[in-house]
């Protein structure tokens, strides 16, 4: 095996004390003498990573030895974290100024690009554009080491999350955001979930292994699963390494964990989106991405989002979500073609595509007070009001999984969509 060092299993449960022994563990192995270092956790959107307790871990095995630490949030497009957030993600111990943060528009270092050559290769020659690889430059600070920390889990972009993504996205410029999710989009989302090798995974890869090659970054990732009987997260995998190998490792762990393939399609799903977690479409919409392969045909998906405020985590992509919709992918592709504000946010532009049902199946969104009714209709979804429809499923008397409601009818709940994928075994096959 190529990772440096490794606990994992399907059935494993891994405790502060193996994940303090494994850093610890890394740190030796690794050998650097270290003055400073740079930790690249993901934001509060990922919270169910375990990254801030290892990011806590690590601070708190090195500051003590005088190493100087910056925390860098791998936002990508989202907002800044609050002092709240990081104080619940990352604990109180940590002083605020060791967090940076990440703009996506600005204050980058472009090192290279992906010809187009390749472009039109991974994209079966849909695509004909080069990318631009460009990262935040506080990289290139002379750090002795790099972290990466974060969670392997399926998604809708890349394929399975984490490693070179993390670093590619995370910090990473807009033109490498909005060419990669176009990418991804136009390929088929369907045919990316869930899986290793994709063609946005050697975009990241192309980028970390040309241009980012003399930089010291070693990957930290972790295996998450909910516990059904606790509701507690419980890492079943935590793996360091710096290479492909090591996470395609754990990529198989992930498979096994957080895939959960059915044998028949279903008619009804309900999805929760907790208010501090979820607060835009953006990433509630991991609703629709996550259980898009399990839906039947004219099946129906009703989201409850009580915290839902905007659409995009992004001033410019909110204004042009509410101004296109999820109209589907042959809409969206046409207004590519004919407004020049798309075609300058091609990641606005997938994300339209991913979080559409291409008239397939019904999305209802069940918004709090943080959005209007009115809204969500000019975006394209159907809507009902949160205190309408949270008091005839009540996500606190529903279980993960199949559920029979009062008056008979048969639902599937799931309580957070951004922990899994939800698909039809034939989808895998």
């Amino acid at each position: 095996m190529s990772y440096i060092s490794a606990k994992a299993g399907a059935d494993v449960c891994l405790g502060r004390k193996d994940k303090e022994q494994l850093i610890s563990e890394s740190f030796e192995k690794i050998g650097k003498k270290l003055k400073r270092i740079l930790i690249v956790p993901p934001d509060f959107t990922r919270f169910n990573s375990n990254a801030g307790e290892l990011t806590e871990i690590i601070y708190d095995m090195l500051a003590p030895k005088g190493v100087k630490i910056d925390i860098l949030p791998a936002l990508g497009t989202h907002f800044p974290m609050t002092e709240k957030e990081i104080r619940i993600m990352f604990g109180n111990k940590i002083p605020l100024d060791c967090f940076k943060v990440h703009d996506w528009r600005n204050g980058l270092k472009k090192l290279g690009e992906v010809p187009s050559s390749l472009i039109r290769e991974w994209s079966e020659g849909k695509l004909d554009y080069s990318v631009n690889i460009e990262v935040n430059k506080i990289l290139f600070d002379g750090y002795d080491l790099i972290l990466s920390v974060g969670q392997i889990v399926p998604h809708e972009v890349v394929g399975m999350a984490n490693y070179s993504k993390n670093i590619s996205v995370g910090v990473g410029g807009q033109d490498t955001i909005n060419k990669s999710h176009f990418l991804g989009a136009v390929y088929g989302m369907e045919r990316i979930m869930g899986r290793v090798d994709t063609p946005v995974r050697r975009l990241f890869n192309y980028g970390v292994d040309k241009f980012m090659a003399d930089l010291p970054i070693y990957y930290i990732l972790t295996v998450m699963q909910k516990n059904q009987a606790t509701s507690k997260m419980e890492m079943r995998g935590l793996y360091v390494g710096k290479d492909m190998e090591t996470f395609a490792e754990g990529a198989k762990l992930s498979q096994k964990v957080n895939l959960d393939l059915l044998d028949r399609p279903l008619k009804k799903v309900v999805v929760h989106l907790d208010h501090e977690e979820f607060k835009s479409t953006w990433l509630g919409n991991k609703s629709v991405y996550r259980t898009r392969m399990v839906m039947a045909d004219k099946g129906e998906l009703i989201v409850l989002a009580p915290g839902l405020r905007e659409f995009g985590e992004d001033p410019e992509i909110d204004r042009l979500i509410r101004k296109y919709g999820y109209r589907g992918t042959p809409a969206t592709l046409e207004a590519v073609k004919v407004h020049r504000e798309l075609q300058n946010n091609l990641s606005a532009a997938a994300h339209l595509i991913h979080g559409s049902s291409e008239d397939r199946f019904n999305i209802t969104y069940c918004p709090g007070p943080g959005m209007s009714i009115d809204a969500i209709h000019g975006v394209g979804f159907k809507a009902e009001k949160y205190e309408t429809m949270s008091k005839i499923y009540d996500h606190r008397k529903l279980r993960d999984g199949f559920n029979t409601m009062p008056d008979g009818e048969e639902i599937f709940f799931i309580s957070n969509p951004g922990l899994g994928l939800w698909a039809l075994k034939e989808k895998f096959i």
